[in-house]
């Protein structure tokens, strides 16, 4: 079985002083170019898709408010016109923006994503992620939010502010999906003779009511290639399970080890029942950080954290060593039941060129990587079918 692979773009790279890692590029991380130029290195070695972070508020190291460094990168451009501006520049590799489902207006996610869909021809994805710190509520002036407690035994005022907003992330991505399928694929007749554009009646209402929001639809963007864009999400614990089970095609799984990834699996699967799901299985991804190198990968990765004044650390595993024994960990964990593994390159470009020049040949030499792509379209590539339109059957 060939394994799906991914990257997680962010910033300089995921260690907190890659910017200051020999070969960074701390002057080109605010221009087009530099984006550009890492999704064709994802390109070139053949990968499935990137995944572009995203976040309302500048990066801190405390929980709940900004903090005071200035010996780390702060700011960051829009990820879903990051993903537009790459998608003419690239043919094939997919491309996966991440928007709060918060704080940002599910009519405008949808025609985002969507509008990017038509653009890169059938290649866009889209990861939801809620928004709950209090310092970023303020950036927008609706609500007030408690303070995060993200201890093994939080506070329950924390635990409650958190249910409700996978709740309403729930519905965001079920309004999104609705506006998605709005326009049925054969709405737009463009005939100029009858002077039709439109057929008014295969475009639909949604007439979505919900505690916090209601939309009536129909989207204002036609029915994109994919039908319905890849939705992708990261979840640790029973609760983001859950919703990625109601409303993900694909969810980033973070274990430690292969008997962690055997007990992951089988959480996602369990919640899957849970959620009473009954399209195509979750895709499971799991998440690692990667600092690859064919001698010497701990060792930089010392000099960072050096550097950065303390050891990093992830909620993702964290790898050091050579392309070689990452390939043998992956067809290791493969055997648990992961599917596919969205790598987190420690520094930028040089660990992501490890991935593509480095991880994927090693891989492609024991028969479980593409050598060409096989597919145009996203979904197509991980094995899931193009929907119908959900509201085809009643025009």
């Amino acid at each position: 079985m060939t394994l799906h692979l991914a990257v997680a773009l962010d910033g300089a790279g995921w260690h907190p002083a890659a910017w200051r890692a020999e070969g960074a590029q701390p002057g080109r991380l605010f221009t087009p170019g530099y984006w550009a130029d890492l999704v064709r290195e994802a390109e070139r070695g053949l990968l499935d898709f990137v995944t572009f972070e995203d976040e309302l508020g500048l990066q801190s190291t405390r929980l709940n408010e900004p903090d005071e460094r200035l010996d780390q990168v702060r700011g960051r451009l829009d990820a879903v016109l990051i993903a537009s501006s790459v998608a003419p520049l690239t043919s094939r590799i997919g491309l996966v923006p991440t928007t709060s489902t918060t704080h940002t207006e599910p009519f405008h996610v949808a025609i985002g994503i969507a509008s990017l869909d038509h653009v890169s021809r059938g290649r866009a994805g889209w990861r939801p992620q809620i928004s709950g710190r209090p310092d970023h509520a303020v950036h927008f002036g609706r609500r007030v939010f408690p303070p995060l407690d993200l201890s093994e035994r939080p506070d329950p005022a924390s635990a409650r502010h958190v249910e409700r907003l996978f709740a309403e992330a729930a519905d965001v991505v079920e309004v999104v999906r609705r506006l998605w399928d709005s326009w049925e694929d054969d709405a737009e007749i463009r005939d100029v003779a009858t002077g039709r554009f439109i057929d008014r009646d295969k475009l639909h209402y949604i007439d979505f009511r919900g505690d916090l929001f209601s939309v009536k639809g129909p989207s204002i963007t036609p029915r994109s290639p994919q039908g319905q864009p890849l939705v992708t999400s990261l979840a640790h614990d029973t609760l983001p399970y859950e919703f990625a089970a109601r409303g993900s095609d694909v969810v980033y799984v973070t274990p430690r080890d292969r008997d962690d990834a055997t007990a992951v699996v089988e959480r996602v699967r369990a919640a899957e029942a849970a959620a009473g799901r009954t399209g195509p299985p979750l895709k499971i991804f799991a998440d690692l950080v990667v600092f690859l190198d064919p001698g010497g990968a701990a060792d930089r990765k010392a000099r960072l954290d050096d550097l950065d004044g303390s050891e990093f650390s992830s909620d993702a595993h964290i790898f050091t060593g050579t392309p070689e024994a990452l390939a043998g960990l992956l067809l290791s964990w493969r055997e648990a039941g992961v599917e596919g593994f969205r790598l987190r390159p420690g520094v930028l470009p040089h660990d992501l060129a490890a991935v593509t020049r480095g991880l994927v040949p090693v891989l492609r030499a024991a028969g479980a990587f593409r050598t060409a792509y096989d597919t145009g379209d996203l979904r197509g590539r991980l094995g899931l079918p193009r929907p119908a339109s959900r509201y085809a059957s009643a025009s």
